[in-house]
C-alpha cells in the first residue's frame, strides 16, 4: 500500500466504520485499475458498494459444515434433482459424451455438480460479485487476502474480455456460472468448449460442463476408476476410518466391511472409510476420484452428496442403510410443504421456496414452542408432521 493510501486508511478508521469501509473500497478500485482493468469498468464495479450484512451472515452459516448429514443429503439428493439430472442426461447426451471423451471424467459426476451447484442452471446466485467480495474484504473477519485475490481475479476476467461486468452475479462467496467457479479457478481452469473464442461459464453450457470436467481431471481424476461405494461395518466397529486412511479393499474386507447389499469386497485399489453419522449409519468407501470431487468444495458432506447424486442419475438405488435419526431431513418439496403448513398455521415465512432462511427458522421455532417441542428452528420430519395436513 502506498504511504498516502495508508495514511488515508488510518484516518478513515479513526473517523468510524463507514469511512473505513469507503476508504477500503477506494483502495480496491485503485488496485483493480493497477491490474489493467479500465477505469470506467472499475468505477462501475465499485459504485454504490456498501457493507452487506447478508453476505457476512452467510459466511458464518455454510450448510456443508452446519447441517446434520441427513438434512444435507435429503435437501441435495432428492427426487426432483435426480429426475432433472436424468432429463439433463438425455437432453445433453452428445455434449456429455464429447466432454467425457475429452477429459475422461464420468458424465454423471459432471451433471451432479451442475445439479447441486445451481439446480442445473436455474439458481446461479443473485449477489453482484464486486460488491459481495468487497464486503468480505472490507468488513469480514477472516481470509481477507483470499477474498481480495478473488475480487481482483473477477475484475481481470472482465478486462480480458471473457465476461461482461453485468455477468458477475453469483454466490455470496464469489462463485458464479452454471457450475459455480470462483474467479481464480475460472481464470486457471475454464475452457472454451463451444469454440466461440470466449471462456463463458455463465451463458455457455458446453463451456461450463467441460470446464468442470477439466477441473476434476486436473484434481487427479482417474478415468474408469470408482469414486464411492456404500458399505456397512460390523456391529461395534471401532477400526480405522477417515478419507485419508487408505487401505486395500482386501484389508477392509478382512475387517468385516461389506457392500451395502451384503456382498464381499473384491477388486483392486485403495479406499478410505467414511462414517459421517457413526458406525450405525451408512458407510462409504471412497477412492481417489472422491478426492478429486472433494477438491471442488473441500467438504466431505459435499463430495458425498455429489457422489450419491451421480449414482442416482446413473440409475443406482437409494442408500440402503437409513440415517440413525428418528427425525429425518426433508426434501425440497417437503420443505416447501413445511413452509405452506407454517403459513396456514399463522406463521410468517416469506416466500415459499424450500429454502430455510431466517424467517422460516424463526417460524419453525415458534411452531415448536406451540407444540411443546424443543425450539431448534430445524426443518425436520417431526415438525412437518406436527403441523398436520
Amino acid at each position: 500500500m502506498r504511504p498516502i493510501t495508508l495514511v488515508a486508511s488510518l484516518l478513515a478508521v479513526a473517523a468510524g466504520p463507514a469511512a473505513a469501509f469507503e476508504a477500503c473500497v477506494a483502495d480496491l478500485e485503485r488496485a483493480a485499475i493497477a491490474r489493467g482493468v479500465p477505469a470506467d469498468v472499475a468505477a462501475a464495479a465499485f459504485a454504490e458498494a456498501e457493507r452487506d450484512d447478508r453476505v457476512l451472515a452467510l459466511a458464518d452459516r455454510r450448510p456443508e459444515f452446519t447441517l446434520e448429514i441427513w438434512d444435507y443429503m435429503a435437501f441435495l439428493v432428492d427426487a426432483e434433482r435426480i429426475a432433472d439430472g436424468r432429463a439433463a442426461l438425455a437432453e445433453h447426451r452428445e455434449l456429455l459424451a464429447e466432454i467425457e471423451a475429452a477429459y475422461g471424467v464420468d458424465r454423471h459426476v459432471v451433471l451432479a455438480i451442475w445439479g447441486i451447484e445451481t439446480d442445473y442452471g436455474r439458481r446461479t446466485g443473485d449477489h453482484f460479485l464486486p460488491h459481495s467480495l468487497t464486503t468480505l474484504v472490507c468488513a469480514g473477519e477472516r481470509r481477507r487476502d483470499f477474498w481480495r485475490g478473488e475480487l481482483m481475479a473477477a475484475m481481470e476476467l472482465v478486462a480480458a474480455g471473457d465476461l461482461a461486468l453485468d455477468a458477475l452475479y453469483g454466490s455470496w462467496a464469489g462463485a458464479f456460472g452454471h457450475t459455480q467457479f470462483i474467479p481464480t479457478s475460472y481464470r486457471r481452469l475454464a475452457v472454451d468448449f463451444d469454440g466461440d473464442g470466449r471462456r463463458d461459464l455463465v451463458d455457455s453450457i458446453p463451456d461450463a460442463l467441460a470446464s468442470t470436467a477439466n477441473y476434476l481431471q486436473r484434481a487427479g481424476w482417474r478415468t474408469g476408476a470408482p469414486f464411492m461405494i456404500e458399505v456397512t461395518v460390523p456391529e461395534g466397529y471401532a477400526g480405522p476410518a477417515g478419507r485419508d486412511a487408505d487401505a486395500p479393499l482386501a484389508s477392509w474386507d478382512a475387517r468385516g466391511v461389506r457392500r451395502a447389499d451384503g456382498a464381499r469386497l473384491a477388486g483392486e485399489g485403495e479406499a478410505g472409510l467414511l462414517l459421517p453419522a457413526g458406525p450405525d449409519g451408512p458407510g462409504f468407501l471412497v477412492f481417489a476420484n472422491f478426492d478429486a470431487i472433494y477438491a471442488y468444495n473441500h467438504a466431505e458432506s459435499y463430495a458425498l452428496a455429489i457422489s450419491h447424486l451421480a449414482d442416482r442419475i446413473a440409475g443406482y438405488p437409494p442408500l440402503r442403510t437409513p440415517w440413525p435419526t428418528d427425525d429425518p431431513g426433508l426434501s425440497r418439496a417437503e420443505r416447501r410443504e413445511l413452509q405452506e403448513r407454517l403459513i396456514a398455521a399463522g406463521f410468517e415465512v416469506g416466500e415459499v421456496d424450500g429454502l430455510i432462511g431466517p424467517n422460516t427458522r424463526a417460524a419453525i421455532r415458534a411452531a415448536e414452542e406451540r407444540f411443546g417441542m424443543e425450539p431448534t428452528g430445524r426443518a425436520g420430519r417431526r415438525i412437518l408432521e406436527a403441523l398436520g395436513g
